[in-house]
């Protein structure tokens, strides 16, 4: 037996039959909460309406579009299309989670989120999204007996664990150089949870020990995933304990969830003989299918995926190592459709670490004298709210509004939201916690920036805050007061 060989020296069946199976789990829970949200995204009344932005992409370019904006939605952009992807999603997803029509049921659930990736932009943007869509197209060619695919489904989770340690070697954060980076990591991470202030009240050698731990298990981990059974295994359980971990303290819906399936594939049938019940074996499919024979087109065309594969992988290593981008090539050009695709993707967990938490307080008035603020579901806003605990649910506007105060390229989908307030568009006030104004729409909006700390435990205790903040005035990059169009007289 070769060193290649004994690799799969103890089937896979069971491991692709679980995975399969919480594939479908993550698939059902991303089609759910984004169904919840979908109309406010992305709907005719949303914050940037799909069907708008689809025809005015169409104006200027010709049928090369389809490839650029790969979606189901060129067909149909209505709002009942929309509901209808997100029926068919998840009606895909629970056939996989079944091991129903499997194969069709993958392909379909691939096709359906990367039309929802595109039409949500950008508000499904994120390395989640991408992480979801390029395990599910891995998927659609996954048996227990494909090497090859089993094989891209360790470097896919070698790719996610290593490239984000890698940019975080590149991108010359102090806070990572310094071992600082968990010393306020808890307290400026998108959506926080309520072990979120604890871990944030640690001491400081605990904090840079779990700060130089994150280095080793996303630099070095990495390469023991293609080590012999042991080193693997070894690989497996530092993974998933950082992945606990990081549950634990923060609100990354199923991102850490789909990390720890992925790290099936350092494991084996023998392996999860001894711990799988048998009532649950004895369910998985599989476990007795005798193996298909592969035919030279289908090795063939496994072998090509392989090669586009790790080829696009090597350029978007580069580009993280490098910071040089896409080469401008035939290949570059070829990374540019594949990512388009989401087929193969860069991942770069926290390259940087902002030391800051800015909060934007959005004011409405009917007035221009009488100012009232909305209220998000679950980005911090009232000092003696608790952060919630919204795992695997993504809030795809709460966590949005964490960026906009970081870069300016957020400005163009935060102004449309603005103004989709000023027009008291049901669909998007139903992304908030209450609308402040709902029997007659606001003429004036007003966004305020504030700095949110963490209390400490002694204030905690003294006043019950979980937070303390302080005032920084009017949000800069926007007029001090929106208006409504003109045509409305102003008071």
């Amino acid at each position: 037996m070769t060193a290649f060989d004994s690799l799969f020296a103890h089937g896979y069946r069971l491991v692709s039959a679980l995975f399969l199976r919480l594939l479908g789990l993550i698939y059902l829970i991303a089609f759910i909460s984004l169904g919840t949200q979908i109309q406010g995204l992305a709907g005719s009344r949303g914050i940037m309406p799909i069907a708008y932005q689809l025809a005015e992409f169409a104006g200027h370019t010709g049928i090369e579009r389809y490839f650029q904006i790969p979606t189901l939605f060129w067909l149909n952009a209505s709002d009942a299309a929309l509901n209808i992807t997100i029926i068919a999603g998840c009606a895909a997803a629970v056939l996989i989670l079944l091991q129903r029509w499997s194969r069709p049921a993958l392909i379909t659930a691939y096709v359906l989120y990367l039309s929802c990736y595109h039409a949500c932009q950008p508000f499904l943007h994120f390395q989640w999204d991408g992480l979801l869509l390029e395990a599910g197209f891995l998927a659609i060619f996954l048996t227990p007996h494909s090497r090859v695919v089993i094989l891209l489904f360790r470097w896919l989770l070698f790719k996610l664990r290593f490239m984000s340690g890698l940019a975080k070697l590149t991108y010359s954060d102090p806070a990572w150089s310094g071992l600082t980076a968990l010393n306020t990591y808890f307290e400026v991470q998108p959506l926080p949870n309520p072990l979120s202030w604890y871990a944030h009240q640690l001491p400081e050698w605990l904090l840079r020990a779990g700060t130089a731990g994150t280095l080793v298990v996303e630099l070095l981990v990495p390469f023991m995933m293609f080590l012999p059974r042991p080193w693997r295994f070894a690989a497996a359980w530092l993974t998933i304990l950082w992945q606990v971990l990081i549950i634990l303290t923060s609100n990354h819906n199923w991102f850490n969830f789909l990390t720890i399936a992925l790290c099936l594939f350092l494991f084996d049938d023998r392996a999860l003989q001894r711990v799988l019940p048998a009532g649950i074996r004895s369910r998985l499919d599989w476990r007795t299918t005798p193996p298909p024979r592969s035919g030279v087109a289908s090795r063939g065309a496994l072998g090509m995926l392989a090669g586009l594969i790790l080829a696009v992988s090597g350029v978007q290593l580069w580009d993280l190592a490098t910071h040089k981008g896409n080469p401008d090539t035939l290949l570059g050009t070829l990374v540019s459709y594949v990512e388009t695709f989401r087929v193969a993707n860069k991942y770069h967990v926290f390259p940087t670490m902002t030391t800051q938490r800015v909060e934007l307080e959005i004011e409405g008035s009917t007035d221009g004298r009488e100012w009232r603020p909305y209220h998000f579901k679950y980005k911090p806003q009232a000092l003696d709210e608790r952060p919630q605990l919204i795992i695997p649910r993504q809030p795809r506007l709460d966590w949005q509004m964490w960026f906009v105060p970081l870069h300016p390229k957020y400005m163009p989908w935060f102004e449309s939201f603005l103004y989709a307030l000023l027009e008291n568009s049901p669909t998007v006030t139903a992304l908030l916690r209450d609308n402040p104004f709902p029997d007659e729409a606001p003429r004036y909006i007003r966004v305020l920036a504030w700095k949110y700390h963490f209390t400490d435990a002694e204030e905690r205790a003294a006043t019950g805050n979980w937070w303390r903040r302080e005032y920084l005035g009017p949000f800069q990059p926007l007029p001090w007061v929106f208006r409504k169009p003109a045509g409305e007289t102003e008071p």
